[in-house]
């Protein structure tokens, strides 16, 4: 039974995503400290629990409430219930998402007065908990199981209206058979997603309104769906904000000082979005002894040429904190990305990161990315076909500047992109939805 369970496809599911936004150590150290515990006797998920006989479960409980004719809920609770309350449950393995996607939505959902609290989706008597006296219901990043389909019918008893969210085109056949980062993982990997993509949009297609992180995952997203779909961008909360103040205070900054370009890399395959511009680094590393690159996160620096890899320090990711510290010591980020489906609709997250710490950013226009550079006053966009190389030249050769576009990021981003319940970060029909 445990073999079992530990083998589900929701299990593997999970390692899978993991492997891909981690890499394989997290990934073998997550599922060895689960098997562990379940060797132990813990580490039972309320999914195994529910499906055991005599073990309760909402269909205990469905059954006891159609016996007594209480099955059925007589009015929706936004009718009934003064002040909103939004219950989100997710898929919450991953940090970034869930920081960016589910625990930032508390900042903006307060700004209006509406209660909110999260779960994962796993955790099926706190999901089903949150719901009870919830207003509306968010699903993000959900795919079609048993778990989910449990979630969904009960979210339908209750009359809950549902909105589904996500940040990837998960559902996408076409983005994930033309993603150029596939090119960087096995063969496998690639067919995976593909097989899972209509999971997603099973549940996508099952909400009554989409959002989604950008206008390219819009534009994107209205070709697999008749289901409204708005906007509610990645935006900078106060304890992103807080975390970047912390980490430039750690950082003394000199002017003698190597020029350090960082490139921060948040899952495997970013290898194939450094090659686009590898020759424009090389060479502008070449033309000076005190310039550096500095990659943080995963990458995979046997594909790197032999020129830049015995030059290049790298910074695994280990906690948030270290990672913004890491980022406030180097002088711009860069942030080029291969020009595919997937990669169009990818959010400004990395511009969001480095403005937190006075970083400035040089990014292509491929991402809405674009959306949150001044170009020339908090950093640089480059259409197709420039030189990344004179853009850091010209940094490195003003330095004074360049660290005034850190600053100018860092205020742009405190005016601009922190919470609001409105344009540029999220569509005002959201609030409507759930506030009406």
């Amino acid at each position: 039974m445990i073999l079992f369970d530990i083998l589900s496809r929701e299990k593997l599911k999970r390692f899978f995503l993991i492997l891909r936004q981690e890499g394989l150590r997290p990934a073998m150290k997550t599922g060895w400290r689960y098997v562990s515990a379940r060797l132990r006797g813990n580490g039972l998920t309320s999914i195994h629990r529910a499906g055991q006989a005599g073990a309760g479960g909402p269909m205990m409980v469905w059954l006891e409430l159609a016996e007594q004719k209480a099955f059925h809920v007589s009015e929706p609770p936004a009718l009934v219930m003064k002040r909103r309350k939004v219950a989100m449950i997710g898929d919450l393995n991953l940090p970034q998402c869930r920081k960016y996607r589910v625990e930032q939505l508390d900042e903006l959902w307060r700004l209006k007065d509406v209660g909110y609290d999260f779960a994962h989706y796993e955790d099926i008597p706190r999901a089903m908990a949150l719901m009870q006296d919830a207003t509306h219901v968010m699903f993000y990043r959900l795919a079609n199981l048993p778990v989910t389909s449990t979630l969904a019918y009960e979210a339908r008893r209750l009359r809950l209206p549902i909105l589904y969210d996500l940040d990837d085109p998960l559902f996408s056949v076409s983005a994930y058979g033309t993603y150029q980062n596939m090119k960087a993982l096995p063969a496998w990997r690639k067919a995976h997603f593909m097989q899972e993509a209509p999971r997603y949009l099973d549940v996508m297609n099952g909400a009554d309104m989409i959002s989604v992180s950008t206008p390219g995952m819009v534009a994107h997203t209205q070709l697999y769906t008749n289901r409204p779909v708005h906007m509610r961008r990645n935006f900078a909360d106060q304890v992103s904000l807080q975390a970047g103040q912390r980490a430039m205070a750690q950082v003394q900054k000199d002017a003698s000082s190597a020029f350090r370009v960082a490139f921060a890399s948040g899952s495997q395959g970013h290898e194939v979005d450094f090659a686009e511009v590898q020759e424009d680094i090389i060479a502008f590393l070449d033309a000076g002894q005190d310039r550096e690159l500095v990659i943080l996160g995963h990458f995979d620096k046997k594909l790197l040429p032999d020129a830049l890899r015995a030059r290049v320090k790298t910074h695994p990711f280990s906690t948030y904190e270290t990672y913004l510290e890491t980022l406030a010591s180097t002088d711009v980020a860069v942030m080029p990305l291969a020009d595919d489906l997937f990669n169009r609709c990818k959010s400004g997250v990395r511009v969001i990161d480095a403005a937190s710490v006075g970083v400035p950013s040089l990014v292509g226009t491929v991402s809405d990315m674009t959306a949150l550079v001044m170009d020339g006053q908090t950093g640089h966009v480059l259409p197709a076909g420039a030189s990344w190389r004179t853009a850091l030249e010209d940094m490195a050769q003003d330095r004074r500047r360049t660290q005034a576009m850190g600053q100018a990021a860092r205020k742009t981003l405190e005016k601009e992109w922190s919470a609001r319940l409105e344009q540029p970060v999220m569509d005002p029909e959201i609030t409507r939805w759930v506030c009406s």
